[in-house]
């Protein structure tokens, strides 16, 4: 068996998005079971180097997985030709830099989104990369997950018949770290640190739509802080000076409204974190993280508008349960399997740093929207 070793420097792993999808449930879980199969008789390996700030979470971190090299020198690990790809899980603000950087040392570049904080700066980290011949993507981790895999087989099958709209539900309840601590990072809620919930969200609802529903071309959206005032990781409160919540529309070139509400605020009621309410001419279909229900028009049921009889019927009754019939693997593992691949074998991956800028494009246009109160067009990007 032909081994295929890709060195890949990880730059800020120590997070919690990039320890446990990037780093455990992608990079380590390939390793762990073989490597990626690139035909009957090679095997690709990634060999990780994990870069960073902080030793001792770099240290920790390296123990847990065995004794994997580490680093806080970047430039160093750059200049080493063992490593190809450079991926990139740092916080917002630190993106720009470091994949310049890498691509300045003619590195391939794999990196979490939003790939920038400025539409110009997004755009410019494309042209770059492409001026360089470097290979490049971006995690678009949402549509590999089985409730949207489940979702685009529904489309693909002609299930819906014309697709007329979509309703997106995400979010729940962070604590302000009053009483009981955030689970997220309090960065997420400092505008100055590359916070809000703008510029987080409508990067994967630009990508979910784009490749479910049809192009983008207009959004609508208003922001809300609606907490303002949480306490920080050593316990020191600190104003909220961005958004904490979205409530946005979009239009696409396929005639589809798709609203989607985004919230650090709420409290769940719904068969997940996040829900996709699909209605179609010929059906509707409910879809989860990894779960999706359906209702062909066939087997609607005739509701009858009667406030007078109270709640009488369960609702959930009329829908249908998608069987699991393929194996599902984790959404970050399998978009790491499909670059590892375009790196190694140069296959197909459009998932680049242009689609990368295509989000920052929505939520710097919701953001615009938000401040005039007004709809706004999403031209295309070239």
């Amino acid at each position: 068996m032909n081994i295929v070793t890709i060195g890949v420097i990880m730059n800020g792993v120590t997070g919690r998005m990039g320890t446990n999808q990037h780093l455990m449930r992608s990079i380590m879980d390939i390793r762990n079971n073989g490597g990626v199969r690139a035909g009957d008789d090679a095997v690709i390996v990634p060999e990780p180097l994990l870069v960073g700030r902080n030793e001792e979470k770099l240290r920790g971190l390296s123990e847990t997985c065995g004794g994997l090299p580490w680093s806080t020198d970047l430039d160093a690990a750059l200049a080493d030709d063992r490593y190809q790809v450079y991926f990139d899980a740092q916080t917002t603000l630190r993106r720009v830099e470091g994949v310049r950087r890498a691509i300045a040392a003619g590195r391939h570049i794999y990196c979490e989104k939003p790939t920038a904080a400025s539409t110009a700066d997004a755009l410019a980290l494309y042209r770059v990369a492409e001026e360089a011949g470097v290979k490049h993507g971006v995690v678009q981790d949402k549509l590999w997950l089985p409730g949207l895999l489940k979702l685009a087989h529904l489309i693909s099958a002609g299930f819906f018949g014309r697709i007329l709209s979509v309703r997106g539900e995400f979010g729940y309840w962070v604590f302000t770290g009053r009483d009981i601590p955030m689970q997220r990072p309090s960065w997420n809620y400092r505008k100055e640190e590359g916070g809000g919930i703008i510029l987080d969200m409508l990067c994967h609802w630009r990508y979910v739509i784009d490749n479910l529903f049809g192009n983008v071309t207009a959004v609508t959206c208003l922001g809300a802080t609606h907490i303002n005032e949480r306490m920080d990781e050593q316990g020191n409160p600190f104003a909220v000076n961005t958004d904490d919540a979205a409530y946005a529309t979009f239009l696409t070139d396929a005639g589809v409204v798709c609203h989607f509400n985004s919230s650090w605020t709420t409290r769940v009621r719904r068969d997940d974190l996040l829900t996709l309410h699909v209605d179609g001419e010929n059906g509707s279909a409910v879809a989860g993280l990894t779960e999706c229900h359906i209702q062909p028009a066939a087997a609607t049921p005739r509701y009858v508008w009667n406030p007078d009889l109270g709640e009488t019927v369960d609702f959930r009754d009329a829908w249908m349960k998608m069987p699991q019939n393929v194996v599902y693997d984790n959404a970050f593992k399998a978009q790491w399997t499909l670059f590892l691949k375009h790196v190694a074998l140069d296959t197909p991956f459009r998932w680049n740093l242009l689609e990368g800028a295509k989000g920052v494009q929505l939520a710097e246009l919701g953001m615009a929207s938000w401040r005039d109160r007004a709809w706004v067009d999403v031209p295309p990007l070239v």
